[in-house]
This record gives C-alpha cells, sequence and structure tokens, in this order.
C-alpha cells in the first residue's frame, strides 16, 4: 500500500511510504503535475520499503528533473544506477 502526505515549509515536501509499484505511480505523477513551476519539490523517501522497476524508473526521472529524493534507501539508489534501471539491454538481449 502506497501512502503519500503532501507538507509545505516554503517548498512542496511529497512524503511517501509504503510500496511505490507500477499500479501507484500515477498517484504519485499526478501530485507532482500538481507543483506550481518554480517550487522546489522533495520526495521523503524514508519509510519506502518496496518499489519495482517502474517506479525506480519514475525516481530517476525525478531526479533528472532536479527533484530531491531525500532519505532515499541506499538499495533504491543502488538501482537508479544499475543498467537494468535505464532499460539498457546486454550483449544477450536482457
Amino acid at each position: 500500500m502506497l501512502k503519500i502526505q503532501r507538507m509545505a515549509y516554503g517548498e512542496v515536501v511529497l512524503a511517501v511510504s509504503g510500496q511505490l509499484e507500477v499500479d501507484s505511480l500515477s498517484e504519485l505523477s499526478a501530485l507532482l503535475a500538481e507543483v506550481p513551476p518554480g517550487l522546489a519539490v522533495t520526495l521523503e523517501l524514508k519509510d519506502l520499503v518496496l518499489v519495482d522497476r517502474d517506479a525506480v524508473g519514475l525516481l530517476r526521472a525525478c531526479e533528472q528533473k532536479g527533484i530531491e529524493l531525500r532519505n532515499c534507501p541506499l538499495y533504491i539508489r543502488t538501482w537508479m544506477g544499475s543498467d537494468a534501471c535505464a532499460g539498457r539491454r546486454d550483449s544477450r538481449g536482457r
């Protein structure tokens, strides 16, 4: 189950907890789309316990757009940096 809590202290902080999977990505994407241009956005991930490949791809894209990933678990950081997350295939086509 995904739980997103919105907090604002001069910036938008979305605290994401639980499981972030393909079925719940649209909810997070919709909240991110509602943020007015020019506001700093942070995703607080300390209570995020499980992600799938699609979620890692979204988190990677968020970071590339300048969204801070605060307290991102190490396993997610590692996965974000891997070729598998980027959709690259190895020489065997996998």
